[in-house]
């Protein structure tokens, strides 16, 4: 019987998504090199040094004991230690406020039912019932393109007698205190769908201090949708700017202020752009309690509103998409699913930490190409590159530091 240590473990599943492995059996496979070993021993720290990698069963063993608050807190962490060190300071709204997206999305479907705590939808055609789980994320996001997790809240139904399904709303509710308590000083402006158009949403904001930039469609608040078009159709000269950028593409925005919602203001900015490669124009619309004027409306739609689809983007879709496989069940434990989860957040931060930082130069990431082939590499170079514990220490004698693309 082999011991592990509990750090060599963890370390485990970080790779496990780091070096994109794509399931847990592949631990047992592509890790068990003796260099492959001797890099999970350095990274571990541990006084004892297993000879081999593990199982992924022992990895999924571990953690159904373990509870995923352990290292979601872990995963907090790290975001905070880049915003002390001032790394994001570069990325901040209008010079001040840390873009804080909001989003949720679909991690697992099944056809059959997984756990007591599925959330579930029936097709009105077939009678088919999907049973699924879901998350709620909270990324901060960048104009270079980083989409860090920050807070995960997952909606699921308490038991499987509920009468009333967990949906997104609820699940910020129950994420928005602790978002609070873990950043209570940092300036946020929270970047959200038109889901969030609410007063209750409103109210939380003006309780914690924080700034949003809400997507402003006409179902979520329709009598408001079309005060604001009215707004608009006398405002005058001084709240209408037009805005031509590099690639010729020309933007018009125009704004009302002070539009009063059950005890609360909020602004409104529509942007209407139009690509000179396109016959048609787009129009974009947002609410924020951020102060609108002619200087600040490009900024807020643009650095501000716009910035939302990063969460989309560089988040739930390169992590479905890009090697992480975040749809796969890696377990059908509930609390081992979570750990997977979180394990994941944290090596597609160290990912895009490494891809956007200058460990790699610029001629470097364009020979390799993507974060994929980085994992590729790095899988390569574990497998064929033993390094020794003294050989890795070695490497933090003197102090350097790391970079981040700001392009």
């Amino acid at each position: 019987m082999v011991r592990y240590p509990l750090s060599f473990l963890v370390w485990e599943g970080i790779l496990l998504f780091s070096l994109n492995l794509g399931s847990r059996r592949q631990i047992h496979h592509l890790l068990r090199e003796p260099a492959a070993v001797t890099h999970l021993n350095a990274l571990a720290g541990a006084d004892s040094e297993p000879e081999n990698a593990s199982h992924g069963d022992t990895l999924n063993n571990l953690l159904e004991r373990v509870d995923y608050k352990y290292f979601a807190a872990i995963r907090t962490d790290m975001v905070r230690k880049l915003i002390r060190s001032r790394v994001t300071d570069k990325h901040r709204l209008l010079g001040t406020f840390h873009r804080i997206a909001i989003d949720g999305s679909g991690i697992l479907s099944f056809d059959h039912k997984h756990c007591d705590h599925c959330l579930t939808k029936k097709c009105k055609d077939t009678g088919k019932v999907t049973y699924y789980h879901m998350v709620l994320e909270a990324k901060l996001v960048t104009e270079n393109g980083l989409a860090l997790s920050i807070d995960t809240e997952f909606i699921e139904n308490p038991d499987a007698n509920t009468t009333k399904q967990d949906c997104e709303l609820k699940a910020f509710y129950r994420l928005a205190p602790r978002l609070k308590k873990a950043f209570s000083s940092l300036p946020i402006c929270l970047l959200m769908d038109g889901l969030y158009a609410n007063q209750a949403v409103m109210s939380i904001c003006a309780q914690y201090r924080w700034k949003y930039i809400i997507s402003f469609k006409e179902g979520s608040m329709p009598v408001k949708y079309e005060e604001f078009v009215s707004l608009c159709g006398s405002v005058q000269r001084e709240n209408k700017v037009i805005w031509v950028l590099p690639d010729k593409t020309r933007q018009e925005f125009e704004f009302a202020t002070d539009i009063e919602h059950e005890g609360y203001t909020f602004n409104v900015i529509r942007c209407v752009e139009t690509k000179p490669t396109e016959k048609t124009s787009k129009q974009y619309v947002w609410m924020t309690n951020l102060s609108v004027t002619k200087s600040t409306c490009m900024p807020i739609a643009n650095q501000g509103g716009r910035l939302r689809w990063n969460i989309e983007n560089q988040g739930f879709n390169a992590q479905k998409n890009g090697g992480y496989h975040l749809e796969h069940a890696y377990s059908h434990n509930s609390n081992s699913d979570k750990c997977f989860y979180i394990l994941l957040q944290i090596a597609h931060t160290i990912n895009q930490l490494i891809e956007k930082g200058s460990l790699l130069s610029k001629e470097t990431r364009k020979k390799i190409g993507s974060i994929k082939n980085i994992a590729w590499l790095l899988l390569e170079n574990i497998r064929t590159s033993p390094i020794s514990k003294t050989a890795f220490e070695a490497l933090f004698t003197s102090g350097f530091q790391i970079r981040l693309d700001s392009a």
